[in-house]
């Protein structure tokens, strides 16, 4: 029951990636980084960076969910940072999924 769930929570997240690049006209070389953030982390991140797209959830589906939007991302044309390899968790209880562009800050 879970798992379709999770499935469209990273299908809703995806769609708002892309779409997120094409209203502020990412060229083929801007990248997304998604991480797992805590609310403090989360709010730095929002103040540094522009665009920002983060999603709240459980801590225990935010890693699939995660992971589900990174391979599907991949598989698209608004690519995934490629030096993102792991799961960047911060804090002990990630509460947010934040995709950020480490090029674009305010």
């Amino acid at each position: 029951m879970a798992r379709p769930i999770i499935e469209f929570q990273a299908k809703i997240y995806l769609n708002d990636l892309i779409n997120c690049s094409r209203y502020f006209g990412f060229k083929a070389d801007e990248v997304w980084e998604i991480i797992l953030v805590s609310d403090a982390e989360k709010s730095a991140i929002e103040k540094k960076y522009f665009p920002t797209i983060s999603a709240k959830g459980l801590p225990e589906t935010l890693s699939e969910v995660y992971h589900m939007v990174k391979s599907k991302l991949i598989q698209t044309k608004y690519d995934l940072n490629k030096k993102a390899h792991s799961i960047h968790v911060s804090g002990t209880n990630p509460k947010y999924l934040v995709a950020f562009n480490p090029y674009r800050q305010r």
